[in-house]
This record gives C-alpha cells, structure tokens and sequence, in this order.
C-alpha cells in the first residue's frame, strides 16, 4: 500500500490545505494528514479542535485520514511505512524552508522522501495565519476556508472561547 503523509499544524485548516491534500490523494493509495505540535508556534486552536476541522473539511475523500502526533515526523513515518511525506509550496522562500526540512529528515532517516506541491496559484497567499488574522477581525474568510470551517474559526477567534464543532 503507497501511503504518503500531509503533516503540519493546521491552524486551521484553510482551502489551500484541502487543494494540496485532495491532489496528494490522487498519487497514493492512503493519505495521512498529521495535526503535528509545533513547540515553537503558539497554537490558537487545540489539536483535538484541528483535527476535527481537516476531517471536516476533507469528508467524502474516502482514502484520507486525520489523526495526531507529537514528536519526530521521521518516527511517524517509520511506524506507519510512509513512501513519502507531502508539503505545499505557495512561494519560492517555502521552497527553500521545505528543501532544509527534507535534507534534515532525510539524515534522521535515509529511506525518508518528500513530495513537494505547488499550490494554485489563486491560493498562493491563503495562510492560516492570514485566516486567523482577518477571522480575528470579523472579515470574511469564506473564500480561505472550507465552508463547514468559517462559523468555527469565527466563533473562536471573535470569543476567545474553545472552537465548537458545529456550526450554529
């Protein structure tokens, strides 16, 4: 079975993600979308709270998968025999990052690869810093999300409060 990985911290989950995750789908028999913590980044969202939006947001893909993990990406990937790890890449300064990240994984573990795809080019500047930014404001991230995910976002950012999984 060819399983790739999509990790990141996906705070939150924006369309730009689901591009990425749905195209990443069509190259393999099983895709696993990693909620990893990232100790250097606060999160505004608990991990528990992104991984149900990312499976909100990619229900109906039927060979997708969501879960959490806390450690070395490189230790996922050997318990779960990943082919490759799959990243997005929305300008050429992410090329650079993704390229440092790839090489460093790959002296941790030889077998590690990694897929990198460029995201559209209509969503080459859809964050999710960018979402929570506007969201935090009250604009309008209907275009940034996937529409099961804006009253969520919104409701979190604009209270202050945890994030309620189902829209009112």
């Amino acid at each position: 079975m060819n399983t790739l990985i999509y990790p990141g911290s996906f705070d939150p989950f924006t369309n730009g993600h689901v591009d990425i995750a749905s195209r990443a789908a069509l190259l393999c028999d099983r895709l696993l979308i990693v909620i990893l913590t990232n100790r250097a980044k606060k999160q505004h969202f608990d991990a528990d709270t992104r991984v149900a939006m990312a499976r909100l947001a990619m229900e109906g893909v039927d060979n997708v998968e969501v879960e959490k993990f806390d450690g070395l990406l490189v230790d996922y990937y050997r318990r779960v025999d990943a082919t490759a790890v799959v990243r997005g890449l929305r300008s050429q300064s992410d090329f650079r990052f993704e390229a440092e990240i790839a090489a460093a994984n790959k002296l941790l573990l030889p077998s590690y690869e990694t897929c990198l795809l460029p995201c559209r080019p209509d969503l080459a500047f859809t964050s999710s810093s960018l979402v929570r930014e506007v969201a935090s404001y009250g604009g309008d991230i209907s275009g940034m999300v996937p529409k099961a995910l804006v009253s969520i976002i919104q409701k979190h950012l604009n209270n202050n409060k945890p994030a309620a999984l189902q829209p009112d």
